[in-house]
C-alpha cells in the first residue's frame, strides 16, 4: 500500500530540505508531493534540486493558503492513503508508522496524530495549546466526538474518502472543514499519540489565535449544512 505525503510549503527554505530528508528516510512505499504556495524565497528551487522519482513539485503562482495547497496536492495523489506533512520540523515523519498503521491494517479509515495524548510534548505558547483544546472541545460538542487534538497536522485518510469530501478550503480552515465533513458522515476519527517539537513565531510559525476562532466558525457552518 502506497502513502501519498502532501507537503504544503510557503517560505520554508530553512527547513524544507531537512523535512524531505526525514520523510524519505521513513521505511514505507510513498510518493512525496510538495506544493510551493507562492513562496518568495528559495523553497521551490531547493525542492527542484532534491528531485527524484518519488518527488513531485507543484507551484502556485501566488500564495493561496494551506488548504488550497493541500487540495492541489490531493489532485495528484495516487497512493491508497494520504497524510499531511507541514514543511517545518515540528512533526516527526517516523510517526507515520503509528498514524498510517491502523488504516493499512484495515482498523480505521481516518487517523489523527494527537499531540495531547503524548504527555512528553511541550508547547511554544500556552495560547496555542489552549486554543487547540478549545477547538477540540467545540468539535466534540458539535459532533458528539471525543477528539483530543482536532487541529493537529498529522491527519491520514483513505485517499478516495478524502477526495470524496468536496473540500473548498483555502487557508488553515482545512482542518475544521475536513473534520466536520467526516464526522457529519458518521466516519470515526481514530487518534494515536505522536511527538511534537514546536517552533515559535521567530522561526516562521504562521498560524494565529484568530485562526482558532475561524476554525470554530467553520465547524459550526459544516454542522449546520452551510459549508
Amino acid at each position: 500500500m502506497m502513502l501519498s505525503v502532501i507537503i504544503p510549503a510557503y517560505n520554508e527554505e530553512a527547513y524544507i530540505a531537512t523535512v524531505l530528508e526525514r520523510v524519505r528516510a521513513v521505511a514505507m512505499p510513498k510518493e512525496i508531493i510538495v506544493v510551493d504556495d507562492g513562496s518568495k524565497d528559495a523553497t521551490a528551487a531547493i525542492v527542484e534540486g532534491l528531485g527524484g522519482d518519488d518527488l513531485t513539485l507543484i507551484r502556485h503562482g501566488r500564495n493561496q493558503g494551506k488548504g488550497a495547497a493541500i487540495r492541489s496536492g490531493l489532485e495528484r495523489a495516487s497512493g491508497e492513503v494520504v497524510i499531511i506533512q507541514d514543511a517545518d520540523l515540528e512533526y516527526d515523519p517516523e510517526d507515520y508508522h503509528a498514524v498510517v498503521g491502523p488504516i493499512i491494517g484495515g482498523l480505521a479509515r481516518v487517523v489523527y496524530g494527537s499531540r495531547v495524548l503524548n504527555r512528553a510534548n511541550r508547547y511554544s505558547y500556552l495560547s496555542f495549546y489552549w486554543g487547540g483544546r478549545l477547538v477540540s472541545l467545540a468539535t466534540n460538542l458539535l459532533y458528539g466526538s471525543r477528539l483530543t487534538d482536532e487541529p493537529t497536522c498529522y491527519k491520514a485518510f483513505e485517499t478516495p474518502l478524502l477526495k470524496s469530501l468536496g473540500l473548498t478550503c483555502t487557508g488553515f480552515e482545512f482542518c475544521p472543514e475536513v473534520t466536520g465533513k467526516l464526522l457529519k458522515r458518521g466516519i470515526t476519527i481514530h487518534e494515536v499519540p505522536i511527538s511534537y517539537v514546536p517552533r515559535d513565531k521567530g522561526q516562521g510559525k504562521k498560524i494565529t489565535f484568530k485562526d482558532g476562532f475561524e476554525a470554530i466558525w467553520v465547524l459550526l457552518k459544516v454542522r449546520l449544512g452551510r459549508g
